[in-house]
């Protein structure tokens, strides 16, 4: 009795009004009505487990009278006579439903999780959860929202829509637009042991080539709670991708079309041929004090042709950016997808096709743009092989033609920064064309555009790759409730062909230009009015674009299998609900590139045991053994244990008043250890590498070594050298993780809040020693000694509005934050400790730190030196170079009095943001939908490369970059971006310091998409349509706060500098895409 007047008191506090009411048994009566009631009886249980709900709440529909279900989940209400018997029945996380009661008989009501109806379960390491249940910190998207973008790389639709998620698109080339991606920033001190594992229905594999079409979510595990289960692989948090499957029933087809244009968002202007020439000619005199006798090598008249383009031909003024490149190009996607099944089979089947074009001019009577064919397909079946027996079999690849031109090859986007305006017209009567060199212009004309790759053929590389999965799975009921074993087969194979086809002609037809005066008027100055200048035509070579082109081909292949063994089990007593897992994996992989005659191979043991009581207190423990070929016996494997707990606060009894606005409110924390055994791809890091001896002796190009104390003597020792030392010892690399999150759901599920904050303690990191001498002729051993810690938070706030007269939208603002910082890394003791790099981001820049620009009063104006310290003056020594006003002082740090070496320090961020924002909206009325995302990156860095920064290159006769022009030091503007341009004083110019950091933080509109469906349309059903819907979409459609757009670089790509893997890349401009499109479902 106590318990019921105790539920009946919490129902009474939690549904409070105005109204004075009485309590009878179970049963809140309203004392406003005094007409005679009937009585209705029910039981209220969960729609799945069939278990009683304890103190749901039952009211009549429109009235304040009410009741809470008792321990059995009965309850008996009575209702006011006249009034219809509706029955509103609520429960704390459940959905609300409405019955029409039955007099003299007892009603059954079964409420449905309304977590599980709006969330659905929860994909995680090996199976899944029911998202209530979740303690990890997981996040995920869903295919609606992945084909919101026309991207051809599908993981570039992550960042800003998933927290936790960043990634950098450094490229937009068709076929090679993937993203580097990364969870919770880096955590290691190289790049490759920074990213992320990633699975495809379970099995490692890349899904950036997929057809969006084919995915059902991507879903990403952060914490170690969630990775620890997959041990050395999931370090770095692990990316799930599951792909689409059949459900029962009449089968559904689907045909997509899009058709777009894309454009590209850098474009490296470089300065007219006048203005080449009269910053060149301002260069000079700057050198030499404004010196009016100074030789200037552009003489005025070659200046008035450039200024009046008196002759374009001789003196050509062309824009390369627009001779070579389409302002827009075209791409192309479509699929066609069949689902549905039978009682016993379910399938889905899929078939897409994406086309890209390049942006590339062709003059050749071959294609030399850049080309990309993708030919995708998928099928998925399920078969129930015995009402106990479910056989899974998956069959998924692609096969693609990527084209790209010769010559150059990707080095076409470094060396078109170095093409000057003047160094040809393009074609005349069919021909390439060149003025002759030298003649009227002095520096030789430079490098012209097409010399990039105009006659030099292309390359094709045609790649077909395979996924074949078969998964069987045995519900052992009949044994045990809840018991369930399952096996999978993975194999995975690729083949890429590559062919080069090249023009047979030993030199390729071009032409050049001179003035008939050159011959005739030998000596005649070109300013003379008597000069002839009709223009000669000189021809050479053959026409090679119409001889056959060669042929020439190379191959790779790959292939690796993963076999994998689980047993599953599954309960609910009572309140009490209990899941275990204990499974073994093993993968090998062939053709590695270390060895690639040595297959690689993993093993691996799981284990995962979660419980929970009445959903309201979770437990989740997890542990992972993996075994790695690297290290020795001994070392070999490594065990990597995870926990965390929950609590469901919205679950509690005394939480029930708040139930009319909080829907679920959960608190959760995880603790784990996690590994990772790679290196920039070493193997058998425990091991001695072999001998080599076919070494070059430095001196004599031949094989050995010199004798010692006969240096100067050509005769060699033959010998070997050892490649590589082993380490014996050498172990995983391990991080301790912690996470600390929170879960709110609010206003009838309209308001959703996640939180999270996270700790992570990478240590023994892999790496070789640094502060050993650096003479060794030899591959010194990684050894467990690097030290780096990462923190950070994400946030992410939601509101899903409840359908209005045919009205709804939704927002989403997320906003993810990760720093790390380097503990150790066996760093030699620099001469300043501001020169370290320890206690650092990892990723900074090293170089100078800019002060001021030098001035006229930083020199003596009679003899015109530099007033340095030791000469009366306050400006420290400049050891570099030859100062001249416009020249850039930078910080003397050591306060020394000079310049040098050691003022070199660390500045600037990484080219990973540390904040990742998103702000995503979305709505329908109607037939219409509108939906767009905002991404934005900041504290992120890009530092200009050599070829990014130094005017007229290291020769002198390279093309000017325009905004180098434009943000040069002049007396007229001694506040500029980028110094005085110089010839005499290039190193100091040229100096790796913040002078070229850029800022490389930007706010984006990422995707959006505007659409019209039509459903159920009494026409469309005639011809056997179910639904119609068109769209218009973009993708990077614009870019604010960017200092790095502002001079027309995408500020996500590479700027001459080494990407974050250590290279340097200069690569296919980023892409705006504008797309149309439509999708019929049959």
């Amino acid at each position: 009795m106590l318990g019921k007047i105790l539920l009946a008191f919490l129902c009474l506090a939690g549904t409070a009004t105005a109204l004075p009411v009485q309590v009878a048994g179970n049963e809140v009566v309203s004392t406003d009505d005094k007409s005679q009631p009937t009585v209705y009886k029910g039981r209220v249980i969960d729609s799945q487990t069939k278990e009683p709900l304890i103190g749901a709440s039952v009211y009549v529909k429109g009235s304040t009278t009410g009741v809470a279900t008792d321990l059995d989940g009965c309850f008996s209400i009575s209702v006011p006579e006249g009034k219809k018997p509706l029955l509103e029945v609520s429960y704390v996380s459940y959905e609300t439903v409405e019955v029409i009661a039955v007099q003299g008989k007892e009603i059954v009501i079964e409420l449905s999780d309304a977590m599980n109806q709006l969330e659905g379960v929860q994909v995680v390491a090996y199976g899944q959860q029911r998202k209530t249940s979740v303690t990890g910190a997981i996040t995920s998207i869903s295919s609606d929202d992945l084909l919101k973008s026309p991207s051809g790389s599908v993981a570039n639709s992550l960042s800003g829509a998933l927290t936790g998620v960043s990634s950098i698109q450094s490229s937009g080339q068709p076929g090679a637009e993937d993203p580097d991606i990364y969870v919770r920033g880096a955590g290691s001190l190289t790049n490759e042991a920074s990213k992320p594992l990633i699975l495809v229905d379970g099995v490692e594999r890349s899904f950036f080539q997929m057809d969006p079409n084919e995915i059902d979510n991507i879903t990403v595990l952060k914490d170690a709670a969630s990775t620890a289960v997959f041990g050395v692989r999931g370090a770095n948090g692990v990316i799930l991708v599951t792909t689409k499957r059949g459900e029962e029933g009449k089968a559904k087809i689907s045909l997509s079309s899009s058709f777009g244009l894309t454009q590209a968002l850098r474009h490296l202007t470089t300065a007219s041929s006048y203005e080449h020439a009269q910053v060149f000619s301002e260069a000079q005199l700057s050198d030499n004090w404004n010196d009016p006798s100074t030789p200037l090598t552009f003489s005025s008249a070659v200046m008035d042709m450039f200024r009046n383009n008196s002759d374009p031909i001789m003196f050509p003024n062309t824009n390369w950016d627009d001779f070579l490149f389409n302002k827009l190009a075209w791409q192309t996607q479509h699929n066609i997808s069949v689902s549905g099944g039978a009682e016993r089979v379910r399938y889905f089947v899929s078939v897409g096709y994406l086309h890209q074009d390049g942006m590339l001019k062709s003059f050749e009577n071959y294609n030399s743009n850049y080309l990309y064919n993708r030919y995708n397909y998928r099928a998925n079946v399920d078969v129930d092989i015995t009402p106990t027996t479910l056989l899974k079999l998956n069959i998924g690849g692609r096969v693609s033609q990527r084209h790209e031109p010769n010559g150059y090859g990707s080095n076409i986007w470094k060396y078109i920064t170095w093409c000057t305006p003047f160094s040809s017209p393009g074609f005349i009567d069919g021909h390439y064309t060149r003025p002759v060199v030298g003649d009227y212009i002095p520096i030789g004309g430079g490098t012209s555009g097409l010399d990039l790759y105009y006659g030099y053929g292309y390359s094709e590389d045609t790649s077909n790759t395979l996924n074949l999965d078969i998964q069987l799975a045995q519900n052992l009921n009949p044994i045990t409730k809840g018991l369930s074993v399952n096996l999978k087969g993975a194999y995975n194979s690729s083949y890429d062909l590559f062919v080069s086809r090249t023009p047979t002609a030993s030199t390729m037809r071009w032409q050049s230009v001179n003035y008939k005066g050159h011959y005739t008027q030998p000596g005649m100055t070109l300013d003379n009015p008597m000069f002839d200048n009709e223009h000669v035509f000189i021809t050479s070579g053959v026409d090679g674009l119409e001889e056959p082109l060669s042929y020439s081909d190379w191959s790779s292949h790959g292939r690796n299998w993963y076999l994998e063994g689980s047993v599953n089990y599954s309960r609910q007593f009572g309140h009490h609900e209990v899941s275990g897992l204990l499974l073994y994996n093993q993968s090998k992989t062939y053709y590695p590139s270390n060895f690639p005659e040595i297959p690689t191979g993993y093993v691996g043991y799981v284990g995962r045991v979660t419980y929970n009581w009445k959903r309201r207190y979770l437990l989740d423990l997890n542990a992972g053994v993996n075994g790695s070929e690297n290290f020795a016996p001994g070392h070999r494997y490594g065990f990597f244990p995870a926990g965390s707990i929950g609590w469901v606060i919205s679950e509690e009894p005394w939480a029930a008043p708040a139930r009319k606005w909080m829907d679920f409110l959960k608190i959760r924390a995880s603790y784990g250890l996690v590994g990772n055994d790679k290196y920039s791809g070493a193997r058998f890091l425990y091991l001695n590498g072999s001998w080599n001896p076919l070494h070059s002796n430095a001196n004599f190009g031949k094989y050995g070594s010199w004798q010692f104390g006969s240096m100067y003597s050509d005769v060699v020792l033959k010998d070997a050298v050892e490649n590589a030392v082993g380490n014996p010892v050498v172990s995983w690399e391990k991080c301790r993780k912690q996470n600390y999150g929170i879960d709110l759901v609010m206003l009838r599920q309209q308001l959703s809040f996640t939180g999270d904050f996270f700790i992570e303690q990478r240590y023994d990191i892999l790496s070789t020693r640094n502060t050993l001498p650096d003479i060794a002729d030899i591959s010194l051993p990684l050894l467990n000694l690097g030290k780096v810690n990462n923190r950070g938070y994400e946030l992410s706030l939601g509101w899903r509005s409840k359908p209005v007269n045919n009205f709804s939208y939704n927002l989403t603002a997320n906003l993810s934050f990760s720093r790390n910082k380097i503990i150790y890394m066996d760093e030699v003791t620099p001469n300043e400790p501001y020169m370290a790099q320890t206690g650092r981001r990892t990723g900074m820049s090293y170089g100078y730190i800019f002060d001021r620009y030098l001035t006229d009063n930083d020199f003596d104006p009679a003899t015109k030196e530099l007033l340095t310290n030791d000469k009366g003056g306050s400006v420290p020594q400049i050891t570099i170079g030859n100062p001249r006003p416009g020249d850039a002082l930078f910080k003397d740090l050591n306060h020394d009095g000079k310049i040098n070496e050691d003022d070199n320090t660390w500045f600037g961020y990484g080219q990973r943001p540390e904040y990742v924002a998103g702000f995503i909206a979305g709505l329908n009325w109607g037939n219409f939908g509108f939906s767009m995302q905002w991404t934005g990156a900041w504290n992120a860095s890009r530092v200009l490369g050599i070829d990014y920064k130094e005017p007229y290159g290291m020769t002198n006769d390279r093309a000017l970059l325009k905004y180098l022009a434009d943000g040069r030091w002049t007396p007229e503007n001694q506040s500029s971006r980028f110094p005085r341009i110089s010839f005499m004083n290039k190193s100091w110019y040229t100096q790796y310091s913040d002078i070229w950091l850029m800022d490389a933080s930007y706010l984006r509109l990422k995707n959006v998409d505007l659409s019209y469906t039509l459903n159920n349309n009494r026409f469309l059903k005639k011809i056997g349509i179910g639904s119609f819907r068109a769209f218009i979409s973009g993708y990077n459609l614009l870019t604010l706060f960017s200092e790095l757009a502002d001079i027309d670089i995408d500020p996500e790509e590479m700027t001459g500098s080494a990407n974050l893997n250590g290279e340097y890349v200069y690569s296919y401009p980023n892409v705006r895409i504008y797309n149309i499109g439509f999708n019929i479902s049959f």
